[in-house]
């Protein structure tokens, strides 16, 4: 099978992508975050029950790789997820136990 220049690039952007979710944090902040839209830094410090300077360096990783974005509101940033490659890849991987989460919260 013979790959293109731009085929090439698009895999490449796609394992980026894949890489910065790679770590159970990270991937448990992104579905956090489509759980729980506009939660701030102290927010998903509460839920994950880690150093804020830890989600924090999560946070950049995730930002700097254009998967999540934060909006300064006041003194806080609430951050949401932009991504829709990644947000398809964690509807996907969490459909079961998410769908789980909102029966139990009474959400369906």
């Amino acid at each position: 099978m013979k790959v293109s220049t731009d085929q090439r690039k698009a895999i490449e952007q796609k394992a980026e992508l894949l890489k910065a979710i790679s770590h159970p944090v990270r991937l448990c902040i992104v579905n956090g975050l489509l759980q729980t839209p506009s939660c701030t830094v102290n927010k998903i410090q509460s839920c994950l029950d880690l150093p804020q300077s830890t989600i924090s360096q999560h946070l950049t990783r995730l930002k700097n790789a254009g998967i999540v974005a934060g909006e300064r509101d006041g003194t806080e940033v609430k951050y949401r997820v932009i991504n829709q490659d990644i947000i398809d890849i964690i509807h996907c991987l969490f459909a079961d136990s998410n769908s789980k989460i909102n029966k139990e919260a009474g959400g369906e």
